[in-house]
């Protein structure tokens, strides 16, 4: 537990023993379920946690109670890992009245068989809920990244609940670069709703935000402009950084070979950052941040069956689905009798907004010769112009 203010506590809990965030996203340090007790003349909790954390965020609720019975418990986001304990907490604090968006308590039977309709005070854009000296302001943010989710502006304090907004991976006992785990967390979870990210960033634009409590990770105190700025970056689909990433999917390592000598010549050529990434072996998420951070990208793959390498062809549906965009790209196909997969990458590329597709497509049978290591040279130099 964490005195935020004098009137405001953090009662979350980390969680180290899961492996995979939503079923999906290697998490090495852990997760945290934030969650905040606002101490008034009334007394709100904000969300919830993870049913796996449960017994801990009691203790840690009725700790920061001190006797006191919850006037209020607003739900900003009805996901499993935030809103896993709704139920639980109706049964115990029977009087309490739960706050939420209209689509949000039109969902809540689908997660819970209690019926806490009764109990529900549906918000929309704009209302307030004085607690006393504290007064919350509930801000609609559809698609962020759930249809029913909003954010929560505390009015004296002048905290933005944030919901799944600037959060991100790693227990908050953790000590790592917020940009890496939080650019991670945005893309690939956030990363397909950037216009409605839009929409919410102007709308916080309004607010005097002294402060930042997101659903994971660190509470956001000082600098909030560059955090906010990040925010900017991603949603816009701007790229973040001057780079190159090669991602390959290799079958015996012919591919490979050529991806690591077209980085070769890429830092040969004064490239000014240069990442390649196996996509067979490492986190795709990972893989897909790069994709985002960097301006322009190398797909280099395999084909297969007719077709191309699998984890390319996942990659390229994980791109497609997060809305990559803005950026220049090069193809490189490997094939022994009848290459397809650069027509193939092609073809899902020109799916995207906004792409360059550099031409033409380098053409590498089975290994690489002289003339295929001269096409390569070429696209490092339109890569580098």
């Amino acid at each position: 537990m964490e005195k935020i203010t004098d009137a405001v506590q953090y009662i979350g809990v980390d969680d180290k023993t899961i492996d995979l965030f939503e079923s999906q996203y290697v998490v090495p340090n852990g997760v945290s379920y934030n969650s905040y007790l606002i101490t008034d003349d009334k007394i709100a909790v904000m969300d919830t946690v993870d049913r796996r954390a449960t017994e801990e965020w009691f203790v840690n609720l009725e700790k920061a109670l001190a006797g006191r019975l919850p006037d209020y418990l607003v739900v900003s986001h009805l996901e499993p890992d935030h809103a896993g304990n709704i139920a639980s907490f109706a049964e115990k604090y029977p009087a309490a009245q739960i706050v939420l968006t209209a689509k949000a308590q039109s969902m809540l039977p689908q997660f819970f068989d209690t019926d806490l309709q009764e109990r529900c005070i549906a918000v929309k854009e704009g209302d307030e809920l004085s607690l006393g000296v504290h007064t919350l302001t509930f801000v609609m943010a559809p698609m962020v990244h759930w249809p029913e989710v909003m954010v929560v502006y505390e009015k004296t304090e002048k905290i933005l609940f944030s919901a799944d907004g600037f959060g991100k991976f790693g227990a908050l006992d953790t000590e790592e670069d917020w940009a890496c785990e939080a650019r991670r967390y945005y893309f690939n979870i956030v990363g397909k709703y950037g216009m409605q990210v839009q929409a919410l960033l102007k709308k916080a634009a309004a607010l005097d935000i002294r402060m930042i409590c997101p659903l994971h990770g660190p509470i956001l105190k000082e600098n909030l402009g560059y955090y906010i700025d990040k925010y900017q970056t991603w949603s816009s689909y701007t790229p973040e950084d001057a780079g190159i990433l090669i991602a390959y999917a290799s079958i015996h390592g012919n591919t490979r070979a050529a991806a690591e000598k077209l980085a070769e010549m890429l830092r040969e050529l004064g490239a000014p950052k240069v990442v390649v990434s196996d996509l067979a072996r490492e986190d795709m998420a990972e893989v897909i941040e790069d994709a985002f951070r960097y301006d322009r990208m190398v797909l280099a793959a395999a084909t297969y069956d007719a077709g191309v390498f699998p984890c390319m062809e996942s990659f390229l549906a994980h791109l497609k689905s997060k809305n990559y965009q803005k950026r220049t790209v090069g193809i490189v196909e490997n094939g022994s009798w009848a290459p397809m997969a650069g027509k193939i990458m092609r073809e899902t590329l020109e799916g995207m907004k906004e792409l360059t597709v550099l031409e033409p497509v380098v053409t590498i049978k089975s290994t690489l010769n002289v003339e295929s290591e001269a096409q390569l040279r070429k696209l490092a130099e339109a890569l580098i112009k």
